[in-house]
């Protein structure tokens, strides 16, 4: 079984037993679980004919994940420059990220 999620603009396809990388959010800090609500298509690999399509939301479809780790990318450099002006100008990002485990999937 999988699904379609989508969270914070970005559409995830996850199955049971994914590892995947979220957007950051505020939680409790004893949460151990995360529930994906927004879920856009669900599919059971086994059963033929099983794939329902929201319109735009599946109704009564849920994901639940396990929280593993909060997390940040690599470094990203950002360099802006103006060629023969001895302009230059270097910053870096690090995104953060939530580490989960999906668990369940409700259809």
């Amino acid at each position: 079984m999988y699904a379609v999620i989508q969270d914070s603009g970005t559409q995830i396809k996850v199955a049971e037993g994914d590892v995947v990388k979220v957007a950051i959010r505020d939680l409790p800090a004893d949460a151990a679980t995360i529930t994906f609500d927004k879920v856009l298509l669900v599919s059971d690999v086994d059963k033929k004919g099983s794939l329902k399509v929201g319109q735009p939301l599946v109704e009564g479809a849920a994901v639940t994940a396990d929280i593993l780790a909060q997390e940040r990318t690599r470094r990203v450099g950002v360099v802006k420059f103006k060629r023969r002006k001895t302009y230059l100008r270097r910053k870096s990002h690090r995104q953060d990220y939530l580490k989960v485990k999906v668990t369940s999937i409700k259809a």
